[in-house]
Protein backbone atom coordinates (compact mmCIF):
# COMPACT_ATOMS: atom_id res chain seq x y z
CA UNK A 1 0.00 0.00 0.00
CA UNK A 2 2.91 2.29 0.78
CA UNK A 3 4.69 1.58 -2.42
CA UNK A 4 1.44 2.31 -4.56
CA UNK A 5 0.82 5.72 -2.33
CA UNK A 6 4.50 6.87 -3.39
CA UNK A 7 3.34 6.08 -6.82
CA UNK A 8 0.59 8.12 -6.81
CA UNK A 9 2.78 10.91 -4.85
CA UNK A 10 4.87 11.21 -8.31
CA UNK A 11 4.29 14.04 -9.72
CA UNK A 12 3.33 13.42 -14.23
CA UNK A 13 6.19 15.89 -16.20
CA UNK A 14 4.25 19.17 -16.86
CA UNK A 15 3.39 19.56 -20.21
CA UNK A 16 5.19 22.00 -21.10
CA UNK A 17 8.65 20.15 -20.15
CA UNK A 18 7.16 17.95 -22.12
CA UNK A 19 7.10 20.22 -24.93
CA UNK A 20 10.27 21.29 -24.53
CA UNK A 21 11.65 17.75 -24.60
CA UNK A 22 10.23 17.36 -27.72
CA UNK A 23 11.19 20.48 -29.38
CA UNK A 24 15.04 19.78 -28.20
CA UNK A 25 15.17 16.51 -29.90
CA UNK A 26 13.37 18.07 -33.28
CA UNK A 27 16.40 20.32 -32.85
CA UNK A 28 18.81 18.26 -32.54
CA UNK A 29 17.53 16.42 -35.82
CA UNK A 30 17.84 19.67 -37.59
CA UNK A 31 21.61 20.26 -36.02
CA UNK A 32 22.05 16.74 -37.43
CA UNK A 33 21.08 17.19 -40.96
CA UNK A 34 22.61 20.80 -41.12
CA UNK A 35 25.74 18.68 -39.97
CA UNK A 36 25.37 15.73 -42.72
CA UNK A 37 24.00 18.74 -45.31
CA UNK A 38 26.18 22.22 -44.63
CA UNK A 39 28.74 22.39 -47.19
CA UNK A 40 30.57 25.43 -48.50
CA UNK A 41 32.26 26.65 -45.09
CA UNK A 42 30.61 29.25 -42.37
CA UNK A 43 29.17 31.80 -45.37
CA UNK A 44 27.08 28.81 -47.06
CA UNK A 45 26.46 27.32 -43.64
CA UNK A 46 24.53 30.78 -42.39
CA UNK A 47 22.75 30.08 -45.49
CA UNK A 48 21.73 26.91 -44.39
CA UNK A 49 20.84 28.23 -41.28
CA UNK A 50 18.69 30.61 -41.94
CA UNK A 51 16.44 28.50 -44.66
CA UNK A 52 15.79 25.92 -41.63
CA UNK A 53 16.23 27.43 -38.26
CA UNK A 54 14.57 30.75 -38.93
CA UNK A 55 12.60 30.52 -41.88
CA UNK A 56 11.26 26.83 -41.45
CA UNK A 57 11.16 26.27 -37.49
CA UNK A 58 11.10 30.20 -35.93
CA UNK A 59 14.10 28.61 -33.23
CA UNK A 60 14.78 32.33 -33.99
CA UNK A 61 14.87 35.72 -36.19
CA UNK A 62 16.88 36.27 -38.66
CA UNK A 63 18.45 39.58 -37.09
CA UNK A 64 18.81 37.26 -33.89
CA UNK A 65 21.07 34.59 -36.00
CA UNK A 66 22.70 37.48 -37.74
CA UNK A 67 23.55 39.13 -34.45
CA UNK A 68 24.38 36.10 -33.37
CA UNK A 69 26.66 35.16 -36.10
CA UNK A 70 28.49 38.65 -35.63
CA UNK A 71 29.13 37.77 -31.98
CA UNK A 72 31.15 34.83 -33.01
CA UNK A 73 32.92 36.37 -35.86
CA UNK A 74 34.50 38.84 -33.80
CA UNK A 75 36.07 35.85 -31.17
CA UNK A 76 38.02 33.53 -32.57
CA UNK A 77 37.24 29.84 -33.37
CA UNK A 78 34.62 28.20 -35.69
CA UNK A 79 32.15 30.83 -36.53
CA UNK A 80 29.57 28.04 -37.31
CA UNK A 81 30.30 26.16 -35.01
CA UNK A 82 30.25 28.61 -32.52
CA UNK A 83 27.09 30.02 -33.76
CA UNK A 84 24.84 26.92 -33.70
CA UNK A 85 26.34 25.79 -30.34
CA UNK A 86 24.88 29.26 -29.29
CA UNK A 87 21.32 28.92 -30.71
CA UNK A 88 21.52 25.70 -28.91
CA UNK A 89 22.20 27.05 -25.29
CA UNK A 90 19.68 29.89 -25.79
CA UNK A 91 17.00 26.71 -26.71
CA UNK A 92 17.90 24.43 -23.77
CA UNK A 93 20.56 25.81 -21.61
CA UNK A 94 24.31 24.24 -21.49
CA UNK A 95 23.00 20.92 -21.60
CA UNK A 96 21.27 20.90 -25.22
CA UNK A 97 24.28 23.28 -26.25
CA UNK A 98 26.77 20.33 -25.58
CA UNK A 99 24.60 17.95 -27.69
CA UNK A 100 23.92 20.69 -30.21
CA UNK A 101 28.14 20.94 -30.29
CA UNK A 102 28.46 17.00 -30.51
CA UNK A 103 25.67 16.05 -33.40
CA UNK A 104 27.28 19.66 -35.13
CA UNK A 105 30.69 18.16 -34.84
CA UNK A 106 30.91 14.69 -35.25
CA UNK A 107 30.31 13.77 -39.03
CA UNK A 108 32.58 15.69 -40.62
CA UNK A 109 34.77 14.89 -37.86
CA UNK A 110 34.35 11.36 -38.41
CA UNK A 111 34.51 11.49 -41.81
CA UNK A 112 37.88 13.47 -41.51
CA UNK A 113 39.43 10.95 -39.31
CA UNK A 114 38.41 7.93 -41.74
CA UNK A 115 40.46 10.25 -44.47
CA UNK A 116 43.26 10.58 -42.52
CA UNK A 117 43.59 6.77 -41.96
CA UNK A 118 43.15 6.18 -45.73
CA UNK A 119 45.00 9.11 -47.27
CA UNK A 120 47.16 6.48 -49.07
CA UNK A 121 44.65 4.67 -51.26
CA UNK A 122 43.20 8.38 -52.17
CA UNK A 123 44.03 10.14 -55.45
CA UNK A 124 43.73 14.30 -55.22
CA UNK A 125 42.77 14.45 -58.73
CA UNK A 126 39.83 12.01 -57.78
CA UNK A 127 39.18 14.31 -54.96
CA UNK A 128 39.17 16.99 -57.46
CA UNK A 129 36.66 15.80 -60.10
CA UNK A 130 34.48 14.49 -56.84
CA UNK A 131 33.67 18.15 -55.68
CA UNK A 132 33.69 20.09 -59.01
CA UNK A 133 29.87 20.28 -58.88
CA UNK A 134 29.80 21.39 -55.40
CA UNK A 135 32.03 24.40 -55.17
CA UNK A 136 29.99 26.80 -57.58
CA UNK A 137 26.41 25.17 -55.50
CA UNK A 138 28.25 26.30 -52.13
CA UNK A 139 28.73 29.82 -53.79
CA UNK A 140 24.99 29.75 -54.65
CA UNK A 141 24.17 28.97 -51.19
CA UNK A 142 26.24 31.95 -50.36
CA UNK A 143 24.80 34.43 -52.58
CA UNK A 144 21.37 33.54 -51.04
CA UNK A 145 22.57 34.08 -47.74
CA UNK A 146 23.63 37.62 -48.45
CA UNK A 147 20.26 38.37 -50.40
CA UNK A 148 18.30 36.97 -47.67
CA UNK A 149 20.37 38.74 -44.72
CA UNK A 150 20.22 42.18 -46.90
CA UNK A 151 16.49 41.83 -47.15
CA UNK A 152 15.96 41.65 -43.24
CA UNK A 153 18.25 44.27 -41.69
CA UNK A 154 19.25 46.91 -44.22
CA UNK A 155 16.87 49.28 -43.80
CA UNK A 156 18.43 53.12 -43.69
CA UNK A 157 21.29 54.76 -45.13
CA UNK A 158 23.91 53.98 -43.03
CA UNK A 159 23.28 50.56 -43.16
CA UNK A 160 23.50 50.03 -47.10
CA UNK A 161 26.70 52.77 -46.56
CA UNK A 162 28.49 50.38 -44.12
CA UNK A 163 27.27 46.95 -45.89
CA UNK A 164 28.82 48.59 -49.23
CA UNK A 165 32.06 49.57 -47.62
CA UNK A 166 32.46 46.72 -45.34
CA UNK A 167 32.27 44.47 -48.91
CA UNK A 168 34.42 46.57 -50.98
CA UNK A 169 37.33 46.29 -48.00
CA UNK A 170 36.81 42.69 -47.64
CA UNK A 171 37.14 41.77 -50.93
CA UNK A 172 39.69 44.18 -51.56
CA UNK A 173 42.27 43.59 -48.73
CA UNK A 174 41.79 39.73 -47.37
CA UNK A 175 43.35 39.61 -43.95
CA UNK A 176 41.87 37.54 -41.65
CA UNK A 177 41.76 40.47 -38.26
CA UNK A 178 40.00 43.02 -41.52
CA UNK A 179 36.86 41.37 -40.26
CA UNK A 180 36.48 41.65 -36.48
CA UNK A 181 37.99 44.96 -37.27
CA UNK A 182 35.13 45.90 -39.41
CA UNK A 183 31.97 45.02 -36.92
CA UNK A 184 33.51 46.54 -34.42
CA UNK A 185 34.09 49.80 -36.01
CA UNK A 186 30.58 49.04 -37.75
CA UNK A 187 28.91 48.78 -34.29
CA UNK A 188 30.85 51.68 -33.33
CA UNK A 189 29.46 54.01 -36.46
CA UNK A 190 25.83 53.36 -35.21
CA UNK A 191 26.39 53.47 -31.58
CA UNK A 192 26.31 56.84 -31.64
CA UNK A 193 22.73 57.04 -32.43
CA UNK A 194 21.23 55.47 -29.58
CA UNK A 195 19.55 58.39 -28.15
CA UNK A 196 16.88 57.11 -30.72
CA UNK A 197 16.19 54.32 -29.38
CA UNK A 198 13.74 53.79 -25.83
CA UNK A 199 15.30 52.66 -22.99
CA UNK A 200 14.25 49.61 -21.33
CA UNK A 201 14.71 48.52 -17.55
CA UNK A 202 18.12 47.90 -17.43
CA UNK A 203 19.00 44.40 -15.63
CA UNK A 204 22.47 44.12 -13.25
CA UNK A 205 25.37 43.04 -15.76
CA UNK A 206 26.29 39.41 -14.03
CA UNK A 207 29.47 37.94 -15.36
CA UNK A 208 29.99 34.36 -14.85
CA UNK A 209 34.27 34.34 -15.41
CA UNK A 210 34.38 30.38 -14.88
CA UNK A 211 34.57 29.36 -18.71
CA UNK A 212 36.99 32.79 -19.61
CA UNK A 213 39.35 31.41 -16.87
CA UNK A 214 38.97 27.74 -17.43
CA UNK A 215 39.80 29.01 -21.35
CA UNK A 216 43.27 31.09 -20.02
CA UNK A 217 44.13 28.29 -17.65
CA UNK A 218 43.89 25.52 -20.54
CA UNK A 219 45.73 27.86 -22.70
CA UNK A 220 48.09 28.52 -20.26
CA UNK A 221 48.71 24.86 -18.88
CA UNK A 222 49.03 23.35 -22.55
CA UNK A 223 51.37 26.04 -23.76
CA UNK A 224 53.93 25.08 -20.81
CA UNK A 225 53.84 21.29 -20.86
CA UNK A 226 53.88 21.81 -24.89
CA UNK A 227 56.83 22.91 -24.07
CA UNK A 228 58.73 20.65 -21.70
CA UNK A 229 56.98 17.59 -22.96
CA UNK A 230 57.73 15.13 -25.13
CA UNK A 231 54.73 12.92 -25.90
CA UNK A 232 53.68 14.16 -29.19
CA UNK A 233 49.45 13.57 -28.16
CA UNK A 234 50.41 16.42 -25.74
CA UNK A 235 52.12 18.86 -28.32
CA UNK A 236 49.53 18.38 -30.80
CA UNK A 237 46.91 19.52 -28.35
CA UNK A 238 48.99 22.89 -27.66
CA UNK A 239 49.10 23.07 -31.41
CA UNK A 240 45.88 23.34 -32.06
CA UNK A 241 44.49 24.47 -29.44
CA UNK A 242 46.63 27.47 -29.48
CA UNK A 243 45.70 27.74 -33.54
CA UNK A 244 42.10 27.34 -32.72
CA UNK A 245 42.47 30.06 -29.42
CA UNK A 246 44.38 32.97 -32.12
CA UNK A 247 42.62 32.53 -35.50
CA UNK A 248 39.90 34.52 -36.64
CA UNK A 249 38.09 34.49 -39.98
CA UNK A 250 37.48 30.76 -39.87
CA UNK A 251 38.27 27.45 -41.51
CA UNK A 252 40.02 28.91 -44.36
CA UNK A 253 42.20 31.14 -42.21
CA UNK A 254 43.78 27.80 -40.61
CA UNK A 255 45.10 26.29 -44.18
CA UNK A 256 48.28 28.84 -44.35
CA UNK A 257 48.28 28.87 -40.39
CA UNK A 258 48.70 24.25 -40.75
CA UNK A 259 50.71 24.42 -43.61
CA UNK A 260 53.69 26.83 -42.01
CA UNK A 261 53.41 24.64 -38.77
CA UNK A 262 52.96 21.03 -39.41
CA UNK A 263 54.20 20.97 -42.83
CA UNK A 264 56.60 23.12 -43.07
CA UNK A 265 57.83 23.07 -39.56
CA UNK A 266 57.30 20.14 -38.28
CA UNK A 267 56.73 17.60 -41.41
CA UNK A 268 54.44 15.26 -39.57
CA UNK A 269 52.38 15.21 -43.58
CA UNK A 270 53.72 15.61 -46.86
CA UNK A 271 52.76 18.70 -48.88
CA UNK A 272 50.42 16.50 -51.13
CA UNK A 273 48.89 14.65 -48.37
CA UNK A 274 47.81 18.23 -46.87
CA UNK A 275 46.55 19.26 -49.84
CA UNK A 276 44.26 16.34 -50.51
CA UNK A 277 43.41 16.77 -46.86
CA UNK A 278 42.37 20.40 -47.56
CA UNK A 279 40.08 19.30 -50.90
CA UNK A 280 38.59 16.44 -48.35
CA UNK A 281 37.53 19.18 -46.22
CA UNK A 282 35.95 21.05 -48.63
CA UNK A 283 33.88 18.63 -49.90
CA UNK A 284 32.22 17.25 -46.84
CA UNK A 285 29.63 19.32 -44.58
CA UNK A 286 29.91 20.09 -41.18
CA UNK A 287 33.04 22.92 -39.95
CA UNK A 288 35.98 22.92 -41.93
CA UNK A 289 37.95 23.16 -38.67
CA UNK A 290 37.49 19.07 -38.44
CA UNK A 291 40.78 19.76 -40.49
CA UNK A 292 42.31 19.18 -37.57
CA UNK A 293 41.72 15.06 -37.12
CA UNK A 294 43.13 14.75 -40.27
CA UNK A 295 46.38 16.60 -39.49
CA UNK A 296 46.15 14.73 -35.83
CA UNK A 297 45.56 10.96 -37.47
CA UNK A 298 48.28 11.44 -39.71
CA UNK A 299 50.80 13.38 -37.51
CA UNK A 300 50.53 10.31 -34.71
CA UNK A 301 52.11 7.95 -37.46
CA UNK A 302 55.35 8.99 -36.93
CA UNK A 303 54.83 7.65 -32.67
CA UNK A 304 54.53 4.14 -33.85
CA UNK A 305 51.72 3.41 -31.87
CA UNK A 306 49.44 2.01 -34.61
CA UNK A 307 45.53 2.62 -35.54
CA UNK A 308 45.29 3.27 -31.44
CA UNK A 309 47.89 6.22 -31.75
CA UNK A 310 46.29 7.61 -34.82
CA UNK A 311 42.64 7.71 -32.99
CA UNK A 312 44.19 9.21 -30.38
CA UNK A 313 45.54 11.53 -32.40
CA UNK A 314 42.20 12.63 -34.22
CA UNK A 315 40.39 12.98 -31.23
CA UNK A 316 43.46 15.48 -29.85
CA UNK A 317 43.06 17.38 -33.23
CA UNK A 318 39.28 17.89 -32.95
CA UNK A 319 39.18 18.92 -28.87
CA UNK A 320 42.00 21.18 -29.42
CA UNK A 321 40.47 22.75 -31.99
CA UNK A 322 37.35 23.16 -30.82
CA UNK A 323 37.64 23.33 -27.41
CA UNK A 324 38.54 27.17 -26.89
CA UNK A 325 35.79 28.72 -29.11
CA UNK A 326 33.65 26.63 -27.41
CA UNK A 327 34.91 28.31 -24.16
CA UNK A 328 34.72 31.68 -25.10
CA UNK A 329 30.98 31.62 -26.68
CA UNK A 330 29.72 29.87 -23.45
CA UNK A 331 31.03 32.71 -21.50
CA UNK A 332 30.25 35.60 -24.02
CA UNK A 333 26.58 34.54 -24.81
CA UNK A 334 25.53 33.88 -21.23
CA UNK A 335 25.42 37.69 -20.54
CA UNK A 336 24.97 38.61 -24.12
CA UNK A 337 21.32 39.41 -23.50
CA UNK A 338 21.69 41.02 -20.70
CA UNK A 339 23.97 43.15 -22.35
CA UNK A 340 22.07 44.43 -25.45
CA UNK A 341 19.56 45.80 -23.50
CA UNK A 342 21.93 48.82 -22.84
CA UNK A 343 21.16 51.59 -25.86
CA UNK A 344 24.18 51.93 -26.60
CA UNK A 345 25.11 48.11 -27.21
CA UNK A 346 22.02 47.39 -29.01
CA UNK A 347 22.64 50.84 -31.25
CA UNK A 348 25.69 49.33 -32.30
CA UNK A 349 23.84 46.14 -33.37
CA UNK A 350 22.72 47.95 -36.49
CA UNK A 351 25.98 48.64 -37.75
CA UNK A 352 27.33 45.27 -37.00
CA UNK A 353 24.83 43.86 -38.58
CA UNK A 354 25.22 45.70 -41.55
CA UNK A 355 28.68 44.77 -41.77
CA UNK A 356 28.01 41.35 -41.47
CA UNK A 357 25.76 41.89 -44.61
CA UNK A 358 28.85 43.26 -46.18
CA UNK A 359 31.38 40.19 -45.77
CA UNK A 360 28.79 37.88 -47.08
CA UNK A 361 28.72 39.95 -49.96
CA UNK A 362 32.27 40.05 -50.44
CA UNK A 363 32.54 36.02 -49.45
CA UNK A 364 30.38 35.34 -52.44
CA UNK A 365 32.52 36.59 -55.32
CA UNK A 366 35.94 36.26 -53.34
CA UNK A 367 34.52 32.42 -53.26
CA UNK A 368 33.62 32.73 -56.85
CA UNK A 369 37.65 33.79 -58.22
CA UNK A 370 39.01 30.11 -57.23
CA UNK A 371 36.81 28.77 -59.98
CA UNK A 372 37.08 28.72 -63.54
CA UNK A 373 35.22 30.86 -65.15
CA UNK A 374 32.59 28.90 -67.18
CA UNK A 375 29.15 28.64 -68.63
CA UNK A 376 28.57 25.90 -66.30
CA UNK A 377 29.58 27.13 -62.67
CA UNK A 378 27.26 30.05 -63.45
CA UNK A 379 24.60 28.21 -64.41
CA UNK A 380 25.15 26.03 -61.34
CA UNK A 381 25.34 28.97 -59.08
CA UNK A 382 22.36 31.19 -60.60
CA UNK A 383 20.31 27.66 -60.42
CA UNK A 384 21.00 27.00 -57.09
CA UNK A 385 19.96 30.57 -55.96
CA UNK A 386 16.96 30.25 -57.85
CA UNK A 387 15.71 26.98 -56.41
CA UNK A 388 16.44 28.00 -52.67
CA UNK A 389 14.40 31.39 -53.64
CA UNK A 390 11.70 29.03 -54.40
CA UNK A 391 11.99 27.26 -51.06
CA UNK A 392 10.69 23.96 -52.45
CA UNK A 393 13.57 22.24 -52.41
CA UNK A 394 15.92 20.86 -49.46
CA UNK A 395 19.44 22.25 -49.28
CA UNK A 396 20.55 18.61 -48.78
CA UNK A 397 19.03 17.52 -52.38
CA UNK A 398 20.95 20.00 -53.97
CA UNK A 399 24.44 19.19 -52.66
CA UNK A 400 23.76 15.57 -53.30
CA UNK A 401 23.07 15.97 -56.47
CA UNK A 402 26.14 18.10 -57.19
CA UNK A 403 28.34 15.33 -55.37
CA UNK A 404 26.40 12.96 -57.64
CA UNK A 405 27.22 14.83 -60.87
CA UNK A 406 31.02 14.90 -59.95
CA UNK A 407 31.23 11.28 -59.49
CA UNK A 408 28.94 10.08 -62.54
CA UNK A 409 30.40 12.64 -65.12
Amino acid sequence: MALHEDIQLAPPPRRSERVKRVRNIIFLKDVAALGLSAFGGPQAHMAMMLRLLVDKRRYLTAAELLELTALCQILPGPTSTQTITAIGFRLGGPNLAYLTLLVWMLPAVCLMTGAGLTISYLDKAQVARLVQYVQPVAIGFVAYSAYKIAEKVIHTKTSVALMVIAAMLVYQFQVPWLMPLLLLLGGLVTTFRYRKLPQEPKVPLRIEWSNFVLWLGVFIGAAVLGQYTQLLPVRLFENFYRNGSLVFGGGQVLAPLFYTEFVEFKHYLSPEEFLSGLGMVQALPGPNFSFASYIGALAMRRDGSGLDGQLLGALVGAVGIFMPGTLLIFFLIRFWDQLKRYRVVKASLEGINAVSAGLVCAATFLLYHPLPDTPVNLALIAATFLLLLWERVPSYVIVLVALLAGFVF
